[in-house]
């Protein structure tokens, strides 16, 4: 069944990738809305043929500019947030080059950011200022890495930078922040607890080949994504404060997700 159901994403990821990846270079090419957009219909068929059925709560902030901070479980968290909003993601500069992820993630446009090197820092904060003020919504990690799904890692606040500075330079000199969740909560139609969150857990030692496998066996997953109340962040506002603010609400509805408390209503 596991080969089965491989197959069958290998043909779905091969046979959409090569359907919209013409009408995304043209888009890219002349700069149409549609780039930011067809990403998410991309997203949505994979997630469909990986089995991860996910359930939104809340609603993406209106108001821009807009930033989202997430905490991170999985590879898989890419598909599924890109799924339910046109984003821009923030990832290390390594995955550039990583194979067919990197692909996806230049024709994403998504932000590369190299964070040993303060030399670049600069030109990348101004990357995400611009794209901010550009209505696009940017999306960050802050934990800085993936965990084992059951809780959420210290946040970096100096990740917030990004914020920080972007605030300074787009109009209005206020950015919104809005804290988001993604929660791992159901396997075959049953509750899934924390010993088996390793299924859809990606920790930085597993190698994305048997990540994918594992996850392909189990079958149908369910995942919780949850948008909280944005935190409006204006220049000169304490980096340190909206960590705070984003990792309590981050906390609280990841915890509210993995007890079960959206599984009560469905």
């Amino acid at each position: 069944m596991m080969w089965l159901r491989m197959s069958y994403l290998i043909v779905v990821l091969t046979l959409v990738t090569l359907v919209l990846l013409p009408v995304q270079l043209v888009s890219l090419y002349f700069d149409w809305p549609l780039r930011r957009s067809l990403p998410r219909l991309w997203h949505r068929i994979i997630c469909h043929a990986l089995g991860i059925k996910v359930h939104v709560h809340g609603t993406v902030e209106r108001a821009k500019p807009l930033l989202l901070a997430v905490n991170h479980v999985s590879w898989t968290d890419i598909m599924v947030l890109g799924s339910v909003a046109d984003v821009v993601f923030i990832a290390k500069t390594e995955v550039r080059d990583w194979p067919i992820f990197g692909v996806l993630a230049r024709l994403q446009r998504t932000i590369f950011v190299t964070r040993d090197q303060k030399r670049s820092a600069g030109e990348q904060v101004n990357e995400i200022a611009q794209r901010l003020a550009d209505g696009e919504i940017v999306l960050l990690f802050p934990e800085g890495t993936t965990s084992d799904g059951n809780r959420l890692l210290p946040i970096k606040s100096s990740l917030f930078g990004a914020a920080s500075s972007a605030a300074e330079q787009v109009p209005g000199q206020m950015v919104h922040v809005q804290p988001v969740t993604v929660a791992y909560t159901g396997i075959q139609g049953m509750a899934m607890g924390r010993y088996h969150r390793s299924v859809a857990a990606w920790p930085g030692s597993m190698e994305l080949v048997p990540s994918l496998l594992g996850l392909l066996k189990a079958g149908a997953i369910d995942v919780d994504v949850s948008f909280g109340v944005a935190i409006p962040f204006h220049r000169g506002d304490n980096r340190k404060t909206l960590s705070a603010s984003a990792t309590a609400a981050i906390r609280s509805m990841l915890n509210f997700s993995l007890r079960g408390g959206w599984r009560k209503s469905r």
